[in-house]
């Protein structure tokens, strides 16, 4: 089966929480945080998401672009560390 890559923001430390889970399943493991100043851009790509998850009239496709953006800067950071 297929794992998820999620992500979240803790606001109190300034940092991506990245998280994977098998699709279909609730189970959730932690996989590592990443600090804002390792990596601004996918804070603030994860940021987006998150925002874009509060709106009112959240627009699915514009999300799943916006996800795979995140697991794409996230892959670049895998890769160069």
């Amino acid at each position: 089966m297929d794992n998820s890559i999620l992500f979240a923001i803790d606001v109190n430390t300034s940092e991506v929480i990245v998280s994977e889970s098998s699709k279909g399943s609730n189970k959730v493991i932690f996989l590592e945080r990443i600090k804002r100043d390792e990596n601004e851009i996918l804070y603030n790509a994860v940021l987006t998401l998150t925002s874009l998850t509060r709106s009112p009239n959240l627009d699915v496709p514009v999300f799943k672009a916006m996800d795979k953006v995140c697991q794409m800067v996230y892959k670049k950071h895998k890769e160069s560390h």
